[in-house]
């Protein structure tokens, strides 16, 4: 017994006891925000071409179509706020308009006091005759009816066609081509006389050159003088003085687009020849007018007609032998006249 006490006290038992603290799992935060990190720039990259990819109009749309929406704001505002994000500390919020409501008048007729006398319902006009709603009324229809002897339509008759402004018929169109062509003539003579009157050298011929406005359009005539003719006698060229004045005249000319004849006429001299005669002569001064007047920049589609009258058609028929029947005719036709049409 004594045995067992000493190997009891002489033998010390030691617990140790350790505890396992086990630790946090740190491998895999960083990539969380590494995650988001890429995401961003993803997304920020996206954004880049997007606004490279699209034009300033589809980028407003787009705007648009992802602005928030408020009902009490007043337009579109960019803020999504009411009044447009103003408030009323704001400064001249309380004179604003923004939010207000606003009154506008309708095509509802005005309805009348059911209180007041009939009479006076009768006398008081009702506006807007012409608003749908009224028009379906009996006492409107009756209001806006026509007396029978009235010719103009009724445009309130169910069914009957509105009636616009009426067409031009062709006499009136025309009619109003010839009045154009008319003034665009008188124009054109005015510019002739003002540019012979101008030049000195062509001054003294202002008295052999005629111009008048005929049924068949403007015509321009060169006349001969006693001592001074535009061709030589039995000749078919123009001299220096009927050159010039034809090469004055010629830039009046291209201005219209109306087609030209010419005429040439002689008087009643014989013509001195026997293989040649009066026609063949008149022929041939009007041809040598156009050959004139195409060298002066006239186009040559503009010519219609080139004709000779001899002695047929005299401008003085009681002096028969005067100069002034010596003449070439440039006629600057109508265009609803041109077709058919002889020269002068």
């Amino acid at each position: 017994m004594a045995g067992k006490g000493k190997g009891r006290a002489g033998g010390n038992i030691v617990l140790r006891r350790e505890e396992v603290v086990e630790g946090g799992h740190h491998g895999g935060a960083w990539k969380v925000a590494y995650a988001d990190f890429v995401t961003a720039m993803m997304a920020f990259f996206l954004l880049m071409w997007l606004i490279n990819a699209t034009t300033q109009d589809q980028r407003i749309g787009l705007a648009d179509y992802f602005a928030p929406t408020n009902v009490l704001s007043h337009a579109s505002s960019g803020v999504g706020k009411p009044f447009s994000g103003a408030t009323v500390n704001a400064e001249g919020a309380m004179v604003s308009s923004l939010g207000s409501v606003q009154v506008m008048p309708g095509k509802r007729p005005i309805t009348m006091d059911p209180d007041e006398d009939e009479a006076d319902t009768q006398a008081q006009p009702r506006p807007y005759r012409n608003d749908p709603e009224t028009l379906t009324r009996p006492d409107a229809q009756q209001a806006t009816a026509r007396p029978a002897s009235d010719p103009r339509p009724d445009a309130t008759t169910p069914g009957q066609p509105e009636t616009g402004p009426r067409p031009p018929t062709a006499e009136e169109i025309r009619a109003e081509q010839e009045r154009q062509e008319r003034a665009a003539f008188e124009a054109a003579a005015t510019q002739i006389r003002e540019a012979i009157q101008s030049d000195p050298a062509l001054a003294d011929l202002a008295q052999q050159l005629a111009i008048d406005l005929t049924p068949d359009g403007l015509r321009i005539q060169l006349l001969d003088e006693d001592r001074s003719a535009m061709f030589a006698s039995g000749s078919a060229t123009p001299n220096e003085r009927a050159r010039a004045l034809l090469l004055k005249i010629t830039p009046v000319l291209t201005k219209l687009p109306q087609p030209i004849s010419i005429a040439g006429h002689t008087d009643a001299a014989p013509y001195r020849g026997t293989e040649r005669s009066n026609w063949e002569l008149s022929a041939d001064r009007a041809n040598a007018t156009r050959r004139t007047l195409l060298e002066a920049g006239l186009a040559p589609d503009r010519i219609r007609t080139v004709t000779g009258h001899a002695d047929r058609d005299l401008l003085l028929p009681s002096d028969p032998l005067a100069a002034a029947n010596r003449r070439i005719a440039i006629l600057v036709q109508h265009t609803n006249r041109a077709s058919g049409q002889h020269a002068p």
